[in-house]
């Protein structure tokens, strides 16, 4: 029954939504260890982004919920529309960063560079926790590379987590073996390393919505011919 299929379908999608935001709070509160690396966008945190997807599903799920299960057709309509500008816009973004792919790659070098000077500031513990999560678990360095960290930190003077063996002070040793490669090229290599597995993923987040736009759309115009509600 397609009222009830698609009812199911958003309420998986609702419940997913539900699951979003609430690690996002979690992340929330745990800011200390997941905050952005961008001075430019101090908002664009993990957790803030989390949320913010978190609460998107949530409603689209919500709106697909109420507007199956009360065969009502502003509320199937709506959830079409969300749908489809998600979608466009998803689109729209995608095209727009291969077009730009060099820009952006520029940009966002220079933005964490940007991002390096505030390591040692007050109130960035966040971001300095970050900065050592990610060169610990990507055994990287700096953005483009170590050298990435003199300017900030003094010339030959890197953060621990940047040393090979790490431990208290092996950063300002000179002769310290360090994570040479910079942490931008290791998480660029990770992306294409596992592209095959987020290529999937989208595909599946893809399929999703087209079916959630036909569902919604197929009960609609039901809906609109008979004037009745669908027959389970």
């Amino acid at each position: 029954c397609l009222k009830y299929t698609m009812f199911l379908f958003n309420l998986i999608f609702w419940l997913c939504g539900c699951g979003l935001l609430g690690v996002g709070i979690w992340l929330s509160v745990s800011q200390g260890n997941f905050a952005t690396f961008s001075p430019s966008f101090p908002s664009l945190s993990a957790a803030n982004l989390v949320i913010a997807i978190g609460t998107i599903v949530m409603v689209t799920g919500f709106l697909g919920c109420l507007g199956a299960i009360k065969e009502n057709k502003c509320l199937l309509l709506s959830f079409f529309i969300v749908l489809l500008v998600i979608l466009l816009a998803e689109l729209i973004l995608l095209i727009l960063f291969f077009v730009y792919m060099d820009k952006v790659n520029e940009n966002a070098k220079k933005d964490l560079k940007e991002g390096l000077l505030l390591y040692h500031t007050e109130n960035n513990v966040g971001l300095k926790n970050a900065w050592n999560i990610i060169q610990a678990e990507m055994r990287c360095c700096g953005v483009t590379d170590y050298t990435d960290w003199y300017p900030v930190l003094g010339e030959n003077t890197v953060p621990d987590r940047c040393c090979m063996e790490n431990s208290q002070g092996c950063g300002r040793n000179a002769t310290t073996p360090l994570w040479r490669t910079g942490c931008y090229e290791k998480v660029k290599m990770w992306f294409d390393d596992n592209k095959h597995v987020l290529g999937t993923v989208g595909m599946c987040i893809l399929i999703m919505q087209i079916l959630g736009m036909a569902f919604s759309m197929t009960l609609f115009q039901h809906i609109h011919r008979t004037g009745k509600k669908y027959d389970a």
